[in-house]
């Protein structure tokens, strides 16, 4: 069980980064949005496993680590996103330079 779940993490990740290798850079940040929607819904399956009560200690610190970590990409791709907005806004003239 634990070699084929091993197995299916290292083609998932060779499989991710074939993928976002051949995407161009102008849609990165975009995709990276979509992304954040998806983490947010992992952070809650997260924190529904540890409110139903994880077995072990081992297994409670590893949730914990994973949803601190989750949130933190989260949190990061938001504001990454807003910043890429913000490029696209117009600048507004300040009345004291007229």
């Amino acid at each position: 069980m634990l070699v084929e779940s091993l197995a299916v993490l290292v083609l998932a990740g060779f499989v991710g980064f074939t993928v976002i290798s051949k995407v161009p850079n102008t849609l990165h940040t975009p995709l990276m949005s979509g992304t954040n929607a998806i983490h947010g819904i992992v952070l809650l399956g997260g924190l529904v496993v540890l409110g139903l009560g994880a077995d072990g200690v081992l297994n409670k610190v590893l949730l914990v680590i994973a949803i601190a970590f989750g949130t933190i990409n989260v949190v990061g791709g938001f504001l990454v996103t807003d910043r890429m907005l913000g490029m696209f806004k117009g600048h507004k003239k300040d009345e004291a330079d007229d």
